[in-house]
Formats: structure tokens, sequence, C-alpha cells
């Protein structure tokens, strides 16, 4: 994809609208990423009137901007930063998508379209998790059980910890997966 052999992998690192790069899930997989020996881009972001009108817009630019040119290995988003799937699925760059806005038409239609290269996890308390509307996609879908958007069971800290560490295990297998993938080139 965009890496040379001489380069590390690069992950793109996507936040959500009121989840940033410091929130467990996203400051984990940035650690699992850079850990593995990989660069990680992670732009920021303010969600403003003009980014709830266009997100998938919104996001590709920011996307756009971040990455100057280059292409990603990996994406790792949460959902807002899902409103980049359509951008990675016409761009061959495969991506774990957590908690994709599944009741917007462009994530759906992407996420229907993506290869199993992609993977796509939410939870079941989560009313922007239906996987109904992307039936037959090749893509990943795994479903956390009593986890809501923030893939956290409500008034329980501990069967939180212990679904997101599942969630960032499927993170850590496709990091690994990419570096093998990368020193075979």
């Amino acid at each position: 994809m965009g890496t040379a052999p001489d380069r590390p992998p690069l992950v793109l690192l996507l936040a959500g609208a009121g989840y940033g790069q410091q929130a467990p899930l996203l400051w984990w997989s940035s650690d699992i990423a850079t850990a593995a020996g990989c660069e990680v881009v992670a732009p920021t972001w303010v969600v403003d009137a003009a980014a709830d009108a266009d997100p998938t817009a919104f996001v590709e630019a920011a996307v756009d901007a971040a990455l100057a040119g280059r292409t990603p290995d990996l994406v790792v988003a949460k959902s807002f930063g899902c409103f980049a799937l359509p951008w990675a699925v016409r761009n061959a760059v495969p991506g774990v998508w957590l908690t994709p806005v599944l009741t917007n038409d462009a994530v759906t239609a992407a996420l229907r379209a993506a290869p199993s290269t992609h993977v796509a996890i939410g939870g079941t308390d989560d009313t922007m998790w239906r996987p109904d509307r992307v039936s037959g996609t090749a893509a990943i879908l795994q479903a956390v059980d009593r986890a809501d958007h923030r893939l956290e069971v409500a008034g329980d800290w501990r069967a939180s910890q212990r679904l997101q560490a599942e969630v960032l295990g499927v993170v850590e297998a496709r990091v690994r997966a990419l570096v093998v993938q990368v020193h075979r080139r």
C-alpha cells in the first residue's frame, strides 16, 4: 500500500466526535501500534455544524490533510471517525471500525461493500450498531454483548475493562498481521 520497505507501517487513528485520542480504546490502540513499530497519525478535530452536515466529507478532508499524500496500511477508527469507511474501501485500506454509525447510509453502504480486511465492532446496547443494515458484507462483524456506544457496560467498570481488552486484542492482531506483512515485502 503506502509503506516502503524501509519505512514503518502507517496506522491512521481516527477519533469520535466526543471520544478523543486520550479515551481508552484509542489510547491503547495507539500504544499497541507504536509498540509494534508502526508510525501513528492521529488527526484531531472539532465536530461543528459543518462537520455534522456532511460528516463523510469532513472526515475525508481531515484524513487527506493529515496524511499529506501518504496511504496508511491500517485505519483504527471510533464512531465519527468511521465516516472514513467509504474512503478506506475506495482506497483498499483495511480497518478496525469501533462502533461505526450504522444508522448512516454512506457508512452502511461502504461496510456492505468492504472485504474481509475490515472488522466492525459494536455493542448490542448501542442504538447505532445495526448489523442488519450490512447483511451480506464480507467484513467481519463482532457484537459485544451488553456494551453501549462507548463499548462499555453501564454500571460495571470491571466488565467494561474486560470487554475493551478483548476489543483491543482485535486491534493488536490486526497490527501484528500488518507488521508481518510489511516485513515480507
